[in-house]
């Protein structure tokens, strides 16, 4: 037998307020109590340890026992309508969180709630069939790709108006799928590629309005015959629950396409179908593919990760880590959202300054705030840090009262008619910063503003700014016409209206230049142009990697001189990884187009390399050595 962690976390009202000195009470089947537990101020309970089968059985596709075990999680307290979960599923070597909602117990009302967990998809041996075989027709499609903060999800088949609607969040969502479809002891790149699979299926019906189109008033269901599996109650697998967290705001797509990539799948184990075998990722993921190499597999060569906000959230990741020792408005922010969140969860230390300086006290806030959410307690802002923290202070936010944060999400298409200028404050500042930082993206004669709600000099700066780039009086007062010309060009950028600017540049090398960033902390503007800086980024990849894999001792510098060039070694045909990588990207960036950056030498790489050569009078062997390197990274 083998071993399985569980943690239960209790909350009311969206998960913004923790439901501290709750009773737990995990049982087994026969009803006995294996624990009797607490909840922390921040509503958790201890990790505790339940037996499970080894597991070696969740990796056999040829297994048909139950690879888990499962246990009963019963929470309580005063004033509350008790809960229970029946059926929580233990992975052997797996922690997980059973996140579970209280309720107010209100006179004449049921005063406990059952939720019963179904058997794991992969043991029921169901699978979802194929789009061409439902009786839908197609729906619209929406004229932008966003994430939803909250999806809604019909418990059961659409024809079934019995059932029930939850509204999850997204997040919350894609993670409970998950958790139901495939195996949480699975390779974390097996993981990976289907979490993006039902991450980008799920996308598609919200930007198809699959549902809604039809006149009902739900997102997608929990049937496997058309959709996906949900299972109200499932508890999070923390491995699952750290990769959602850290790719959401990303989906797939096809260059030249806007929308969420159709990732049609099954289990290929007792279903097949055209797209991606939920157990053949695992063969993959043993062999040594990475996640997007997997889905590439099944899926079209050429699919890309793109990003896309998260509404209502409208603050984007800054592209590089935020540690001791960094300064700015992205520091500041996360500090007040921090504080904020910190109300409804006084477990995490009260950030006494947040003037932008990540000092100590941020450490320790993020650290704390990272174990209450099970992320890893790194005290580093990453994406996924980011995104959890920016999450927890829209839903707090909202719980507390309506204020100007709507009008800071949502800019709408109507120009407000009221002036504002050095001095205001509010929402309607933050939209005016919100959307000059937008704008900023496309147009370089703007710079970005800090996103704080107060018109200060460096607002006025960027107002200045862009009534010069579109001809208007420059005053720094945001009047009617700078209003009513501020949302033509951002409309017209967001889809709403033809592009007035140059379209962004290549989506392949904004892809690059967002990995880049994520990878070695490089800030580039990811604006798809291979200009000097990116050459210089891609520089600074091959210093690091030659440094962390070959014990080279070069100054990460971005600069290619004859130290690099004798760093270099030589990658063959048949190699793989992070150099293999920026080679791709180089060549990709020079127009050698058909070599799309998948960290894979392979055929169509070595073509390239070839022709690369002959075009630069090198031998062409196929074979990226110093020579060619020198010519490539220069």
């Amino acid at each position: 037998m083998g071993m399985g962690y569980l943690t239960v976390k209790a909350s009311m009202s969206n998960e913004t307020v923790p439901v501290t000195d709750a009773s737990v009470f995990i049982k087994n089947a026969d009803g006995d109590i294996l624990y009797s537990l607490k909840t922390n101020d921040s509503g958790k309970t201890e990790k505790v340890a339940l037996t499970a089968p080894d597991k070696e059985y969740s990796l056999d596709p040829n297994y048909d026992g139950i690879p888990y075990s499962v246990c009963d999680v019963e929470v309580s307290k005063p004033g509350f309508i008790t809960k229970t979960i029946k059926g929580v599923q233990i992975f052997d070597t797996i922690e997980s969180v059973e996140e579970v909602e209280l309720h107010p117990a209100l006179e004449n009302v049921v005063s406990e709630h059952v939720i019963e967990i179904s058997p794991h998809k992969q043991v029921l041996h169901t699978s979802r069939i194929q789009e061409g075989s439902s009786e839908l027709a197609a729906g619209r499609a929406l004229q932008w790709v966003t994430i939803p903060d909250y999806i809604t999800v019909h418990l059961g088949s659409y024809t079934n108006t019995g059932a029930r609607n939850v509204r999850v969040p997204f997040p919350l969502y894609v993670k409970n799928v998950t958790a139901s479809e495939i195996y949480a002891t699975w390779p974390e790149a097996s993981l990976e590629a289907n979490i993006r699979a039902i991450m980008n299926f799920a996308l598609n019906r919200v930007y198809t309005e699959w549902y809604r189109i039809r006149g009902y008033n739900f997102d997608i269901t929990s049937s496997t015959a058309t959709d996906m599996k949900f299972t109200e109650g499932n508890n999070i697998p923390t491995n699952i629950s750290v990769i959602v967290d850290r790719i959401m705001g990303e989906y797939l797509r096809r260059p030249g396409h806007n929308e969420p990539f159709f990732t049609e799948f099954c289990d290929g184990r007792t279903v097949s179908c055209a797209g991606m075998s939920q157990w053949g990722t695992l063969d993959l993921a043993n062999r040594g593919y990475a996640p997007l190499q997997i889905l590439r597999y099944y899926y079209p060569s050429d699919l890309m990760v793109d990003n896309a906000p998260i509404t209502p959230i409208t603050e984007s990741f800054p592209g590089i880590d935020l540690s001791l020792g960094s300064q700015g408005p992205d520091v500041e922010l996360m500090q007040k959202y921090l504080n904020r969140i910190r109300q409804n969860y006084p477990l995490i230390p009260n950030i006494a300054n947040p003037n932008g300086i990540f000092g100590a006290d941020t450490v320790n806030a993020v650290r704390t705030f990272q174990q209450i959410f099970s992320l890893p307690q790194t005290g580093v802002i990453n994406r996924a840090t980011w995104n959890k923290v920016s999450w927890y202070y829209v839903a707090v936010t909202k719980l507390a009262e309506l204020t100007s944060e709507g009008d800071r999400i949502v800019p709408g298409t109507i120009p407000p008619n009221t002036v504002i200028r050095v001095g205001n404050q509010g929402g309607l500042v933050f939209r005016l910063q919100y959307m000059l930082s937008y704008v900023a993206q496309f147009y370089s004669e703007v710079p970005e503003t800090a996103q704080d709600g107060s018109f200060g000099s460096g607002t006025r700066n960027a107002v200045v700014a862009f009534q010069n780039r579109f001809g208007l009086t420059a005053d720094g007062v945001v009047g009617p016409a700078t209003w009513a010309m501020l949302y033509e060009v951002y409309l017209a950028n967001k889809g709403n209206v033809p592009e007035p600017a140059p379209t962004p540049g290549d989506p392949i090398v904004r892809q690059i230049q967002t990995i880049l960033n994520q990878r070695y902390g490089t800030n580039l503007t990811v604006d798809g142009i291979f200009g000097n800086a990116t050459k210089s980024a891609i520089v600074i990849g091959l210093q690091t990697e030659l440094n962390r894999q070959f014990g080279r001792n070069l100054s990460i510098d971005g600069v290619w001189g004859p130290a690099t060039k004798a760093a270099t070694v030589t990658v063959r045909p048949g190699a793989a990884g992070n150099i293999t990588y920026l080679i791709q990207s180089a060549l990709y960036s020079r127009g050698y187009s058909d070599v799309i950056p998948d960290e894979v030498f392979g055929p169509a790489t070595e073509a390239a390399v070839r022709a690369f050569q002959r075009a630069q009078g090198l031998t062409a062997d196929g074979i990226a050595g110093p020579n060619t390197q020198d010519r490539l990274f220069r």
